[in-house]
């Protein structure tokens, strides 16, 4: 990120943020000791940036571009334009979320990673080598879209949706959806291999999201990647504490802890892939 402006903290800067995004200027805010420090992301739109600082300064009207004027289902086309895979990757976890909600154990049987079913009054559980055999190749990836309860949907979109939109509008859709096949697989492999077959969520997708999207941070800061240390050091904290006994305490025992760790380590590796330096 490159330091741009010093503005006080009593300035109103909402305005400018908003003509900022609206300019798709990638940038962000920090709150120093001495006022609000404007961080621009990319140095090649930096003309761009002074131009509207000179606008905003002499208190003219900071008018966002043509498209971005056009209402709100113009702007909805606007983000499944720029964000396809994310907005899918929610989209489907809601739908398969309202599907348990209304099939209950049939949708979850045809979500697993393997197939379960009952064989002479009793749990019979395939073996992933059938599935494959049986063409059922969606299980490696349909347990990422599992989701028991509002709150573990609710805070799992949630970290898709923050995380996503970066990796989307600053590496493109097609990065976006690399992350989200390998690190789903990856993370449903890594705890269909502890012996559970009854998980799911997104989570493990997420770790992976927060594990390039530091990496690329720390590694490339010209990308313009950014999430706050505290919530790396919470995120990663919290993971540590569900692998504990401590956790079933308060009821968080059932957690897919192998696929947290499996999506982490995929997203530090192509963190680290595509946060490589080109040679001099």
């Amino acid at each position: 990120m490159y330091r741009i402006l010093l503005i006080p903290h009593d300035i109103d800067t909402r305005e400018l943020r908003q003509a900022l995004w609206a300019h798709r200027i990638g940038h962000r805010f920090t709150n120093e000791e001495e006022g609000q420090v404007l961080w621009l992301a990319d140095p090649r739109q930096q003309g761009a940036v002074e131009e509207l600082l000179g606008r905003w300064q002499r208190g003219e009207a900071l008018t966002p571009p043509p498209q971005a004027q056009a209402g709100t289902s113009l702007d909805w086309q606007r983000v499944l334009r720029h964000l396809p895979v994310t907005v899918l990757t929610l989209v489907l976890s809601l739908i398969v979320f309202g599907a348990q909600a209304l099939w209950g154990d049939m949708a979850l049987i045809w979500m697993t990673i393997v197939p379960v079913g009952i064989s002479g009054g009793a749990l019979a559980v395939g073996t992933l080598a059938d599935s494959m055999a049986s063409g059922q190749v969606w299980r490696l990836i349909s347990p990422i879209f599992l989701h028991f309860g509002w709150m573990h949907l609710i805070f799992n979109m949630m970290w898709l949706w923050y995380f996503g939109r970066q990796i989307e509008l600053l590496n493109g859709p097609l990065r976006m959806f690399i992350l989200v096949i390998v690190a789903g697989v990856a993370s449903n492999l890594a705890q269909y291999a502890t012996g559970s077959v009854f998980f799911g969520g997104m989570s493990g997708v997420d770790y992976a999201l927060l594990g390039y999207v530091w990496l690329m941070m720390r590694r490339a800061p010209q990308s313009g990647f950014f999430v706050p240390q505290m919530l790396v050091v919470f995120m990663l904290l919290w993971m540590v504490f569900t692998m504990t006994g401590f956790a079933g305490l308060i009821g968080f025992g059932n957690v897919a802890n192998a696929a947290h760790l499996g999506g982490l380590l995929v997203g530090l590796a192509l963190g680290w892939y595509h946060s490589r330096k080109p040679a001099i």
